[in-house]
């Protein structure tokens, strides 16, 4: 995660969302010197919970800030994404000096209808990722929410209401500051329409919409094409968001209303430019997730692309105004002299971006004519001398 905020800031990107794929829990014993600490204050492992046997019930705690006894089992979790709760905290620390929003994504497959053994797994990969989210002063936790499974869509959406309200009155309890956001689907046998989604934000208190636009845009068969088909889109969601769009984007092969395939944003008919024209029009407070194959790459393209139509906007603008001066009535020329430099900032702001396209406008050089090559005047033999 270090490295990755690191090449998030040198790209001059400035959000990252963590993927928690592989979750490795491990049950223990707390050693001798670990007994009177509390789970942040341990440097050997990232402990998400404590069991402890009150009675003869068995209870589990998981407030970082609990106090770990002898008889205590510890919940460890090995995720690779960090040792321990200080150096979560270390890493948003990082974040904030790098400007890097940091969030989470919860495992891909989820099952949360289901209320089997694998829905409680599930549930506990939710809660943990909102606890290191915490840790790590994020901002949103995003999960899936699973198959509709082989009972009643009705049936299926009651289960996942209730056990969404689970976790978030947990949530609460807890006190955990990030949001929680329900990522809509792309395959018609997955729990997550736009209106399955909305519907359940207005039932849990706390949860908010995550636009997939590749999802949609798979799921409506195409419906994405335009700058005015992205509008309405978010027009439909942002009641929902107090202010800020958090969304995934890239490519997406589909079918039937199904999703195939995610894939590079090149590829597939969803493209970036129309999105772009819309931002570049409205100006919403957004945040894009690239969640292409090819990450990176795919999230710099999205970049440029906005920055570039954001450019030929402003320069437009800027033309039209100066049009607008030469058609005018004689004027007081010093007013004109500070509105011309009032307009300047703006293009100096994408200058690097001009600069860097200059290249690719400019037409090929003229061939210049040859000229016919003069032949030397012979020189006169020269003179023997005896």
């Amino acid at each position: 995660m270090r490295d990755g905020i690191e090449d998030v800031h040198s790209l001059g990107l400035n959000a990252m969302e963590v993927q928690m794929v592989r979750v490795n829990v491990i049950d223990r014993f707390p050693d001798e010197e670990e007994v009177g600490l509390t789970p942040l204050e341990v440097e050997s492992d990232l402990i998400m919970e404590i069991n402890r046997v009150k009675g003869k019930k068995e209870v589990r705690l998981t407030k970082p800030t609990e106090k770990i006894k002898e008889d205590d089992t510890l919940i460890t979790l090995a995720s690779g994404l960090a040792q321990n709760f200080l150096e979560l905290q270390e890493l948003g620390e990082m974040g904030k000096e790098m400007d890097v929003q940091l969030s989470m994504h919860t495992p891909y497959y989820m099952d949360l209808s289901s209320n089997s053994e694998l829905t409680e797994r599930c549930i506990d990969n939710i809660r943990w990722a909102g606890t290191m989210t915490d840790q790590m002063d994020g901002t949103m936790v995003v999960t899936h929410l699973g198959l509709y499974g082989e009972g009643s869509k009705k049936q299926a959406k009651k289960n996942i209401t209730d056990n969404i309200a689970a976790v978030m009155e947990w949530w609460e309890d807890n006190k955990l500051r990030p949001k929680l956001g329900l990522e809509m689907s792309g395959r018609q046998e997955v729990f997550g329409s736009l209106e399955e989604v909305l519907e359940l934000c207005d039932e849990v208190k706390g949860t908010v919409p995550v636009i997939n636009f590749a999802h949609v845009h798979a799921r409506e068969s195409g419906g994405l094409r335009e700058p005015q088909d992205f509008g309405a889109l978010l027009d439909k969601v942002k009641d929902y968001v107090n202010g800020h769009f958090y969304t995934h984007f890239s490519g997406v092969e589909h079918e039937g209303g199904n999703e195939k395939r995610i894939t590079p944003i090149k590829k597939g008919d969803l493209k970036f430019e129309p999105l772009a024209e819309f931002l570049a029009e409205e100006n919403p407070n957004i945040t894009v997730i690239s969640s292409s194959p090819l990450l990176e790459h795919d999230a710099m393209y999205m970049k440029v692309i906005y920055e570039r139509v954001l450019t030929k906007r402003v320069a437009k603008e800027i033309k039209g105004k100066k049009s607008d001066k030469k058609g005018a009535k004689d004027g007081d020329e010093e007013d004109e002299e500070e509105e011309v430099e009032i307009e300047t900032p703006d293009l100096e702001e994408f200058q690097s971006i001009t600069t860097r396209e200059r290249p690719e406008r400019k037409p090929a050089p003229r061939p210049k004519a040859e000229k016919p090559e003069k032949k030397p005047t012979p020189k006169p033999p020269a003179k023997k001398k005896k």
